[in-house]
Formats: C-alpha cells, sequence, structure tokens
C-alpha cells in the first residue's frame, strides 16, 4: 500500500498505550500517524521519532495538520472529552480511548455534537471490535448456550505499576473506568442493559479499587462482574455456564482464543487476531464509508455503559475533586 492510501491519524497522548498501539498499526502497513500533540514536548519528540509524524505545539495544530484523517484520543481520562471536542468541532473523526469520559454528561455532550455536525466518534472498546468477542456473541445469540445458568466476568488484576494515572485521583484513576469498563461491557453486550445494578467497593485515597457489581434483570437472572487495580497474580476472565455448553475465556478484554465445550464434552475452538489492529482496520473503514456510527460499538453502547458507571460510582459515593 502506497503512504498516499494510509490512514492517516492525530496521535492526541503518547503514553504506553499509545505506543503500544503505534507500533501495532504501523507495523500492519495500512495506517500512518501524521500528527501528535501531548503536553510534554520531549515525549512528544520522541514518540514522533520513533512512530513517525510531526509534533506540535498544540491539540489544535495537530488536529488540523494536513493529512489527518482521523483523531486518535489515548490520554487520561479525565482530558477525553477536552481534546475529543476540539475535534468534533473541527469536524474530525474521532477513537477515543475507554472509558470514554468521566461521566455520562459528557458522553452524552460528545455525541450530540458528533450528530448534530454528522462527523464520526467511537469509542475504542476493542473488545467489540475484535474476532473472539464477536464469535462469543455469536454463539451466545444462536443458542449454542443454551439457557445461562451463570456468568462471571472477572477482570481484577494489578495494574498499580502500568501507568501513574491508574491511581491518580487528579486523573480519575480507579478499577471502575479502567477495568470495570471492560467488565461491565461484557456483560451488556451479551445480555442486554440489566433493570438494575448493584455495586460495592473499596474507595480510598481519591480513587475506587475494586468493585462487585451485579447486573439484575427483571426476569430474575443476576450476572457478576469484579474489578479491581491491585490483586496481585488476577488477571481478566470469563465463565459462562449454560445448560448446553459453557465456556473460560482468559484475557477476555484481547482474547485471541476461545474453547466452547458442550454438554457432551465436545470441544469447539475458534481462534483471532486480539490485537488493537482490528479497531483502527474497522474505525477507518468505517470513517471512509461515511458513516458517523461505528456498527460495533455504537453510541448507544457508550451511552449506556457510561450510565451504568455513573450509578455505581454514586452506590459506592466515589467522587472525584476535579468534578
Amino acid at each position: 500500500m502506497g503512504d498516499e492510501q494510509k490512514f492517516g491519524w492525530c496521535f492526541i497522548g503518547t503514553g504506553k498505550l499509545a505506543g503500544i498501539v503505534a507500533k501495532e498499526i504501523i507495523a500492519s502497513g495500512r495506517h500512518k500517524i501524521v500528527s501528535v500533540y501531548t503536553r510534554r514536548r520531549e515525549s512528544g519528540e520522541i514518540f514522533c521519532e520513533d512512530y513517525g509524524g510531526t509534533y506540535y505545539e498544540s491539540a489544535a495544530e495537530a488536529i488540523t495538520a494536513k493529512g489527518v484523517d482521523g483523531v486518535y484520543v489515548v490520554t487520561p481520562h479525565r482530558s477525553h472529552y477536552e481534546y475529543a471536542r476540539a475535534a468534533l468541532l473541527n469536524d474530525k473523526p474521532v477513537l477515543c480511548e475507554k472509558a470514554f469520559t468521566v461521566n455520562y454528561k459528557d458522553a452524552k455532550e460528545l455525541i450530540d455534537i458528533a450528530r448534530e455536525r454528522k462527523v464520526y466518534i467511537a469509542e475504542a472498546m476493542w473488545t467489540w471490535f475484535s474476532p473472539v468477542g464477536l464469535q462469543v456473541k455469536k454463539w451466545l445469540d444462536n443458542g449454542e448456550f443454551g439457557a445461562v445458568k451463570d456468568c462471571l466476568v472477572d477482570c481484577r488484576t494489578n495494574a498499580q505499576d502500568y501507568a501513574p494515572r491508574v491511581t491518580d485521583p487528579a486523573a480519575a484513576g480507579g478499577a471502575l473506568l479502567d477495568m470495570g469498563v471492560y467488565a461491565t461491557y461484557y456483560l451488556y453486550k451479551l445480555f442486554g442493559r440489566p433493570d438494575s445494578v448493584t455495586c460495592t467497593g473499596d474507595v480510598r485515597s481519591g480513587i475506587d479499587w475494586s468493585e462487585e457489581i451485579l447486573f439484575n434483570y427483571a426476569d430474575g437472572r443476576t450476572f457478576k462482574a469484579l474489578a479491581s487495580v491491585n490483586d496481585e497474580g488476577a488477571d481478566a476472565n470469563m465463565k459462562l455456564i449454560g445448560d448446553k455448553a459453557s465456556i473460560n475465556l482468559p484475557h477476555l478484554h484481547y482474547a485471541s482464543h476461545a474453547e466452547f465445550i458442550d454438554s457432551d464434552n465436545v470441544r469447539k475452538e475458534f481462534d483471532g487476531n486480539g490485537s488493537y489492529i482490528n479497531e483502527f482496520d474497522i474505525v477507518a473503514s468505517e470513517i471512509r464509508e461515511g458513516l458517523v456510527e461505528s456498527r460495533f460499538v455504537t453510541h448507544e453502547d457508550t451511552l449506556t455503559i457510561m450510565s451504568i458507571l455513573d450509578e455505581c460510582r454514586r452506590q459506592i459515593g466515589l467522587k472525584y475533586d476535579f468534578e
């Protein structure tokens, strides 16, 4: 693919995740980084040396740079709204990292702006752009699990050393917006919006360290989601048990392999790329198609999850000082 055919990205943010993503999408040969902005000039210039693009002194300059087809917002949660809004007001399509914003109000404002200006925006919930997540949902929707008896989405992990933002209240850190968003998204995508949620959590030093979230449905079903950022040795996984089959899915948010076991102990396996490239390929294609909303992670999906996270925060008494 010639350079002029590659999808041109503006990266807002140059932290650990930005580097991981940049390496993957550049290696694909289908994407390029055109412009970069971060508040730390040195970090921005190093990022450009590693992955390409030009560092700009302001977000506005980076967003409007020649050759930018889409803006990827990969900053701490607190600033997602600011940069996504700036891109939308410049009529630039946006892929915004999860959690989409700090709260429902900010998410709704962004989506309202996108709809009014007819500009694409999507939440970078990579799990639901990936083959394995979509296959698990397909098995469920096709009735291959039968009546679901239990489902546990366990997103407990030790993320304290991943990046400073994870435990920084000034950056809207904590378990819910970092790992709980995966857990709630998984239950929601599989079973739909719950009729109510029940949340308990450990809130200390301005952030939430862990949660237990119950999705309650009017038909009596209840499914559990767990999240934490300080559990040594834990890793995200999903267990679903039905009367016809069951599944145990390690690394649910970036799974590349799923093993489905029916009641006769017959195994059905599925493999798929669990990397970030799925969402970038799909989002680039949707933007070029002229869509203003993703088919994979819709505006309704994002707003539903943000409302659930808001309710969880209300129940555990989590409010950031900057709000």
